[in-house]
């Protein structure tokens, strides 16, 4: 009897994760037609196969898995998306949830292969939940140069202006979480970043506490922040070179990318947790496919 031992074949049911199996047939996946080797452990008898502890395990549409990834993370809404595949929209949204989750984790492998990070760039945007009277805000973490996101985190804000007012009289009064979350976000980035590193933003006063407590060695160079050159597109700025372009180049992209976030549309966020989704989603097409290839391009 020969065994099929590799060293990252296991059964997955022995708490000793034995190696000793063997090849146990094929059969044919219904969701692609694809062959899938099966496996049997000698030990317990159980049977497996190379699918069984893979993250699609179960989807009987996993082919679309990478359409919809590339279609949300290029201005489609749910229902768009749906209407271009023929499939319920319920797909749609369990498939985001879906690949928001693996996103975050091949966002946080990335940061981890990544080598020492040394200049960096940040600011928050804004946007709504529902309504204009529920302010979110988007904590943005730019490589300089590279334009590259390290970080994208949505946080809850009280709304602000003529709508204040009206926000509080209909919802309540809104917690302020944009320290909380952004400081959590600088945690997550901290032994990824420097030192020595350089950090850049604008002259928002907030941001200086956070910056000294997680990077206390860091050079910290604020910026006059300037109006938006065109009407609706804050992140492009007015008045010839912008120290922060980088940073409003990438945050023009993102909301340009993510058909909730362009201003002025009915495509809105019906709550922080589905905008955090695409915004992981994003951040991964955007730094696997995007900055890929704008490389090709520079080269051809």
């Amino acid at each position: 009897m020969q065994y099929h031992q590799s060293m990252k074949r296991y059964c997955p049911k022995c708490p000793q994760r034995h190696l000793e199996i063997r090849k146990h047939g094929f059969f044919k996946r219904k969701s692609d037609y694809k062959t899938i080797q099966r496996f049997k452990c000698i030990r317990c008898n159980t049977t497996f196969s190379k699918a069984s502890t893979q993250m699609c395990i179960h989807q009987n549409k996993r082919h679309l898995n990478s359409i919809i990834l590339k279609l949300i993370a290029s201005k489609n809404s749910q229902r768009r998306i749906a209407l271009l595949l023929g499939i319920s929209k319920n797909t749609v949204a369990t498939k985001i949830k879906f690949l928001a989750r693996t996103a975050r984790e091949k966002n946080r492998h990335q940061l981890k292969q990544s080598s020492s990070i040394q200049e960096i760039i940040f600011d928050d945007m804004e946007t709504f939940e529902h309504s204009k009277m529920k302010p979110l805000s988007i904590t943005v973490v730019v490589e300089k140069y590279t334009q590259r996101i390290l970080g994208a985190r949505a946080s809850i804000m009280p709304a602000k202006g003529l709508l204040a007012k009206r926000s509080r009289k209909k919802y309540g009064k809104r917690k302020d979480q944009r320290h909380k979350t952004r400081e959590q976000l600088f945690q997550d980035l901290k032994n990824t970043i420097g030192p020595p590193v350089t950090i850049e933003s604008d002259q928002n006063p907030h941001y200086i506490k956070s910056v000294t407590r997680y990077f206390p060695k860091a050079e910290y160079i604020q910026y006059r922040g300037r109006r938006g050159c065109v009407v609706g597109q804050g992140e492009l700025k007015e008045g010839g070179f912008d120290p922060l372009f980088y940073l409003n180049h990438t945050c023009a992209m993102i909301r340009d990318n993510l058909g909730c976030l362009v201003r002025r549309t009915w495509c809105t966020s019906k709550t922080i947790h589905h905008l955090q989704d695409r915004l992981d989603i994003y951040t991964y097409f955007h730094n696997t496919f995007l900055l890929k290839s704008r490389k090709k391009a520079a080269y051809t």
